[in-house]
């Protein structure tokens, strides 16, 4: 194993713990901006933060019509360092917002102001939220009724000056810490008994799930699983499928998987199945090229990158709208990262093929949020952060500093971010927190704003975590 490799492998879960803390103890001379959310129309649901003055403490929501918060903010941050003892973000509501606690529907397509506040403050796991001169739509009331999220967070209507100390962390912020506190293995372990199961039919999800148990050795498991799948696949996520034979074939010899993805290379070759999405990267690419069908791989990313690559180096899902969905950007960005991994170094397109990832990864380092995360418009501020997509790219990252196309310096950070970030939102029973649903082409932003989150166990989600864990465990 190399020593990156080995590096991550064993990254000791208290540096882990120190890194998440930094990026709470940072010093700042002045509110920092933090989006909450969208409104049903798209204006931004803004936050304003205020660091406590000289350590990490207990950190307070403040919740509350704009003129009021701003004023209790700014009177907190006048104090002198030694008496700001909490990290105090308050969330400005925009007028007229009708709120409902807990949200019914579907996120973020229903009560849309009220779903992006209640799940926002989930996962950001307060030890106390206030609520403040405004008719709150029963959040004090839901938030001390319901286990949230992740865990209960304590609530109460007041300001910030009633209150005298908060001597407990909440029963979410406890939680966070623990699932944080995981080794890489110990989630992958967990998911793998949950998720890759079996494969009803030939996609793409399950077999990313089954790659990450054959990681952890249930070779054997695996094989039974798929020992009756002899389906030839028509469709670019059944393409997507095939890696999993490849895996296969790498680790038992057997001709019979060596034959599914010839196949399935076969196919691959064809023009009309890729529907023109940047799906299209990670579903042939890596395929084609764990074939040795290199020329191919080669022509198919200079294809999908003509059709969907911006200017600023973000991928467009399509060319129906010019939009950086998070799981289009996820894609392209694994997709690409696993076809140079079987590319040969001397092929004639592989030095352009990794400036092509290389362009792209220096894209999306732009827009990790402040949580770790990726947005599930890459680009767009305040919309929800993607649990798939975040997996997808810090795996990528990953795949790439282990290889040397990416610098560790710069980029080892962004990854070990991400991860704390997926760890923080999946649970020891693979319930995980906002997946994007299944999505096709879309027409607009609006469209990709709002697609259904899914909070829950999740097939996608899970396969897509499962295969970061592997990553960051350093499993072959």
């Amino acid at each position: 194993m190399d020593a990156v490799s080995h590096d991550y492998a064993a990254y000791n879960q208290g540096q882990l713990r120190l890194l998440a803390g930094i990026l709470v103890l940072l010093t700042a001379t002045a509110a920092e901006r933090v989006p909450v959310g969208l409104t049903a129309a798209g204006r931004m649901i803004e936050g304003l933060m205020v660091r406590p003055g000289a350590a990490v403490g207990p950190r307070i929501i403040l919740i509350g019509d704009s003129k009021t918060v701003r004023e209790q903010l700014q009177k907190y941050e006048s104090m002198a360092d030694q008496r700001r003892k909490f990290r105090v973000t308050g969330v400005l509501l925009p007028a007229g917002v009708k709120l409902h606690f807990p949200p019914s529907g579907a996120a973020y397509k229903d009560e849309t102001e009220s779903n992006y506040i209640w799940r926002w403050i989930g996962t950001e796991a307060p030890d106390l939220v206030l609520v403040d001169t405004f008719d709150d739509g029963g959040l004090v009331d839901a938030l001390n009724a319901s286990p949230g999220l992740i865990g209960r967070i304590p609530a109460r209507h007041g300001g910030l000056a009633s209150v005298k100390g908060v001597t407990a962390k909440s029963a979410a912020g406890v939680e966070v810490e623990r699932r944080v506190d995981r080794t890489p293995r110990e989630v992958a372990e967990r998911l793998a008994g949950i998720y890759g199961l079996a494969m009803p039919e030939a996609s793409y999800i399950p077999a990313m799930a089954m790659i990450g148990r054959l990681r952890l050795g249930q070779v054997a498991e695996v094989e039974k699983a798929v020992s009756a799948f002899d389906k030839v696949p028509a469709r670019e996520t059944e393409i997507g499928a095939h890696l999993l034979f490849a895996e296969l074939a790498q680790r038992t010899g057997a001709d019979r998987y060596n034959r599914l993805v010839e196949r399935a290379a076969e196919v691959a070759t064809l023009d009309n199945l890729d529907n023109e999405m940047s799906d299209s990267v990670f579903m042939s690419c890596p395929l084609l090229a764990r074939a040795g069908a290199f020329d191919a791989a080669v022509r198919h990313l200079a294809k999908m990158q003509k059709l969907c690559v911006r200017e600023d180096g973000l991928y467009r899902h399509s060319p129906n709208a010019d939009v950086a969905w998070a799981r289009g950007n996820g894609f392209p960005a694994l997709g690409l990262a696993l076809m140079l991994s079987a590319l040969p170094p001397d092929h004639r397109a592989y030095e352009e093929s990794v400036r092509a990832f290389q362009n792209h990864m220096a894209a999306l380092a732009r827009y990790q949020d402040e949580s770790g995360m990726w947005r599930q418009v890459v680009d767009r501020p305040g919309s929800y952060s993607e649990l798939s997509a975040t997996a997808m790219i810090g795996a990528a990252m990953l795949r790439g500093v282990r290889q040397g196309w990416l610098d560790e310096r710069a980029y080892g950070p962004r990854i070990r971010r991400a991860w704390i970030a997926v760890s923080a939102r999946t649970s020891d029973d693979g319930v995980l927190i906002d997946v994007c649903e299944s999505t096709g082409k879309q027409k607009s932003a609006e469209d990709y704003l709002k697609r259904a989150a899914i909070t829950g166990r999740d097939e996608r989600g899970g396969a897509m975590v499962l295969y970061f864990a592997t990553e960051m465990a350093g499993l072959p």
